[in-house]
């Protein structure tokens, strides 16, 4: 693997841009700032002044591309991990929509070689379990027959199966047996909250018995009520993170901007939820066992129009949000890096443009496209 030095670059470190230089050596990064000695023979490239970034993190994503991640293959998984690199991420979850034990064990074993042996694009780093322990009143795209009481050797089961690479799990508190089974199980993986219509005592258990995040915030969830505040009163109250799909449909503006205000900007994290047909024209799809219709971007099952999933990137996400908002991207970026690092247990190694941690960055030119992804030192898109 050879030296890369990204020279003229606008970094974003400490949650502020500054002029520096960038030694990338063995995949890491090595130094960060001015009047870096370079070895003879070190790539060398010259951003111009544009923006550096640590690459993104989405820790919520059901495929991309044409790939839906319940039938992909390892190939197939890799083949996303390209598609999310001409978007700016460099490191991902593959999140399992609720399957059968036969299936959700496939998707186990594929997930698995596909970390271990990764292609050229966004490293997969792990898997994110949605379901099966959830609540039917709350499914979304679930479908009913298939959710399950909690059961913590279930998961063990899965989380054996995938060599520890299941990272994320959501939850629903109100299913029986779930309360007990974090309290099992947050030790060992980051559960979240979510397709729920738990009661704000039950939300509160399950936050005190490890919860650590709510999952796709407002959407699947039982909303605030002054007598009755339910999963959201909890989530909105205590130090959970809470995802946010800012593609402008599954949160309107002033929501985000709501959340943000009551969460503070460093317990949201930003999550694409994309489905297969993220990056392809309007028409009819796949999430897991569903048939999904897109019409105008907007993916809703074919059969009850509910809304299943989004066909944003994250660099839209970043995009959106500085319009919701009304804010720089230095306000907006630890939402799609340092946050979801921070919640999945990476920020030792990714979330941040700090020496010693793996060389995943992106280049941002002055309208915030993405004009260059490198992931653990390697260039893996350029436009």
């Amino acid at each position: 693997m050879r030296e890369l030095f990204l020279k003229n670059a606008y970094v974003y470190r400490g949650r502020d841009f500054a002029p520096a230089d960038v030694l990338v050596q063995e995949g890491v990064l090595a130094a960060v700032g001015p009047d870096i000695h370079y070895p003879v023979g070190t790539q060398v490239l010259d951003l111009n002044g544009m923006a550096l970034v640590p690459g993104f993190i989405d820790v919520h994503t059901h495929g991309g591309d044409g790939i839906d991640v319940n039938a992909a293959t390892v190939g197939d998984l890799q083949k996303i991990g390209a598609f999310f690199a001409r978007h700016g991420t460099t490191s991902w979850l593959c999140s399992i929509l609720t399957d059968t034990e036969q299936q959700t064990l496939w998707c186990i074993d594929q997930a698995r070689q596909a970390i271990e042996s990764p292609g050229p694009g966004a490293r997969l780093l792990g898997i994110h379990l949605e379901g099966p322990f959830l609540a039917p009143a709350y499914k979304g795209a679930m479908p009913q027959h298939l959710l399950r009481q909690g059961d913590a050797e279930l998961f063990r089961r899965y989380q054996e199966a995938a060599g520890g690479a299941v990272r994320y799990l959501t939850v629903s508190p109100e299913v029986e047996g779930v309360l007990e089974m974090i309290a099992q199980v947050s030790k060992e993986v980051a559960v979240a909250i979510g397709h729920s219509g738990a009661d704000y005592e039950t939300s509160m258990r399950a936050i005190a018995n490890g919860a650590a995040a709510a999952t796709h915030t407002f959407n699947a969830m039982g909303l605030f009520h002054q007598h009755r505040p339910a999963i959201m009163g909890a989530v909105l109250e205590s130090s959970v993170y809470c995802e946010a799909i800012c593609d402008g449909r599954h949160l309107h503006p002033a929501a985000v901007r709501l959340l943000l205000k009551c969460k503070g900007w460093d317990r949201v994290v930003a999550v694409t939820d994309s489905i297969q047909a993220a990056g392809l024209p309007d028409g009819h799809y796949k999430l897991g066992v569903n048939d999904v219709v897109v019409l105008d971007g907007d993916a809703k099952l074919a059969d009850t129009g509910v809304r299943a999933g989004s066909t944003l990137s994250q660099d839209t996400a970043l995009r959106n949000l500085m319009d919701f908002t009304g804010k720089s991207a230095a306000d907006v970026l630890p939402l799609l890096t340092e946050n979801p690092a921070r919640l999945i247990g990476v920020f030792e190694k990714k979330g941040s443009i700090e020496p010693g941690k793996d060389a995943d960055l992106v280049v941002l030119d002055r309208a915030w496209n993405v004009r260059r992804t490198i992931v653990a030192g390697e260039s893996v898109y350029e436009a």
